[in-house]
């Protein structure tokens, strides 16, 4: 973890069959406004295509350029993973700071300048950015979302479903932060090791921030790794981190949505927090009529399946867990909310009335 050469910012490179790419990622590091104290680490995880012949072409030129590079490639008969090869990555850099780079992304121009000045500040933050997605429209509600966290949000939105707020390929921090949290957990395939990450690092006290401005073009296609992870997999992370941060701390509590992940949340309870558990609220008239969730899968101490009561939202009791997509029923959700004074940018607020799942 010493800085060997004394560059002051790393950007660590992992690739994996990515050579379609490489020409448009490693230009834009060419393309920085900021190059003065400057290293590219790159770790091949045993591509198959002609990513480490085109590697080896861009270490020349970058080398040419002033840029001093680090690339290695895996020894191994298979890839690792993403864990993995960042982890090879991070390790062989010296930098102070540590730049990610996705090999089918794109930085712009003032990334590495607007950054580094933000983790300046503070060697416990993880400083993200905006950024605009290609093809132009692909997942239009998660970059809305992601690109108008407010600084509050940073912490208190950490539980839905999009995963982290401060989305990995964005992610600039202190070498300082590895020493103290560790590395990404390895998995071969199919873990979000960005999102186990991020938890580690706000349970070790850590801090967030985000740049503002678009910093980087993020690609979306059918072979990106976000796509081997299963949603089930994230989903017990989420829950986990949920219970031990949050619900071990409440007395009983709603969950606003008597529906399927409404009654998902609550079987996905651990026993203890089960119990906590009020009711479900909901605007379903059929769904508050029928009064009960039975629990089919869940058996009490009596051996009869577990019941938990269903009412109006009005009647509901807080706080809430809500386990309600944002954004998805023209401002009728938002309306209730307001309705009971919940609203979404005081999640975790002093009053700490609810918490969006």
């Amino acid at each position: 973890m010493s800085n060997k050469s004394g560059c002051l910012v790393s950007i660590v490179i992992p690739v994996h069959n990515g050579s379609a790419f490489i020409e448009e990622a490693l230009e834009s590091i060419l393309k920085q406004s900021w190059k003065e104290s400057l290293e590219v680490s790159i770790f091949d995880d045993c591509s198959t295509d002609d990513s480490y012949k085109k590697l080896l072409t861009w270490k020349d030129k970058f080398e040419n350029n002033g840029i001093h590079v680090v690339l290695s490639q895996s020894q191994n008969n298979e890839a690792g993973g993403v864990g993995f090869a960042k982890n090879c990555a991070i390790s062989q850099s010296s930098g102070n700071f540590i730049c990610f780079l996705d090999i089918d992304d794109v930085m712009h121009e003032k990334r590495i300048e607007l950054q580094l000045s933000k983790a300046k500040e503070d060697t416990n933050l993880i400083v993200g950015s905006g950024y605009v997605r290609l093809p132009e429209g692909s997942t239009v509600r998660y970059t809305e979302w992601s690109n108008s966290l407010a600084d509050s949000q940073l912490h208190t939105q950490i539980y839905t479903s999009f995963g982290p707020t401060i989305i990995n390929p964005t992610w600039f921090c202190s070498r300082d932060i590895f020493k103290n949290t560790g590395y990404f957990k390895e998995v071969q395939k199919g873990f979000p090791e960005d999102l186990e990450f991020f938890y580690r690092h706000l349970d070790n006290n850590g801090k967030l921030a985000l740049v503002k401005k678009p910093l980087l073009t993020y690609r979306y296609h059918s072979a990106g790794a976000t796509f081997s992870v299963h949603e089930d997999t994230i989903w017990d992370l989420r829950m986990k981190q949920i219970q031990k941060n949050v619900i071990s701390k409440w007395g009983n509590f709603t969950i606003w949505n008597a529906g399927k992940q409404g009654r998902k949340f609550y079987r996905s309870l651990g026993p203890e927090n089960r119990e906590k558990v009020l009711c479900m609220c909901d605007v379903d008239e059929k769904k508050i009529q029928k009064g009960v969730y039975t629990c089919e899968m869940i058996k009490g101490a009596d051996g009869k399946p577990l019941k938990v009561p269903i009412v109006h939202f009005k009647d509901a009791r807080k706080p809430f867990i809500i386990c309600v997509k944002l954004g998805m029923s023209n401002g009728v959700f938002e309306d209730n909310l307001k309705y009971l004074k919940i609203f979404v940018f005081s999640l975790f607020g002093r009053r700490k009335r609810f918490l969006s799942f």
